[in-house]
């Protein structure tokens, strides 16, 4: 299990990879960090807040998708249908773009400071866009 610290606006989680369940999308993210974005709220899905990557290629396909991450649950969309992005649940999501539903890989689960991610939620969705970044512990 490889633990990250995400920090993210002004709060700091730790996360566990899901490496049995989602082994190719891990290693490659793994292989990004140390991985700096911003987050900003979500338009389709509920309560999330994502980072739009473009054409990033992850060189990853479906592995562990879902289109309902629980709060506390990221998730990487490989691109195709919309943009490569990455989103964090902190509400109710169904995961969407404008072309309609998505899936994405579970593969990160925050295992610490989960009492912030409704706030970091509420902050981005009030103040706009925040600095992300994550690192191997």
């Amino acid at each position: 299990m490889t633990r990250l610290k995400i920090t993210a606006g002004p709060y700091t989680f730790i996360g566990k990879l899901e490496s049995e369940a989602a082994p190719k999308t891990c290693a490659a993210f793994e292989k990004a960090l140390p991985f700096i974005s911003e987050i900003i709220h979500v338009r389709w899905s509920g309560e999330g807040v994502w980072m739009p990557l473009g054409d990033l290629d992850f060189g990853v396909g479906y592995e562990n998708a879902t289109s309902y991450p629980a709060p506390g649950q990221m998730i990487l969309y490989p691109g195709g249908v919309s943009e490569t992005e990455i989103l964090l649940a902190y509400g109710p999501v169904c995961f969407a773009s404008k072309a309609g539903q998505l899936a994405g890989n579970h593969f990160l689960t925050l295992t610490e400071g989960l009492e912030n991610v409704h706030p970091l939620g509420r902050l981005t969705l009030m103040k706009g866009a925040q600095p992300i970044r994550f690192d191997a512990l």
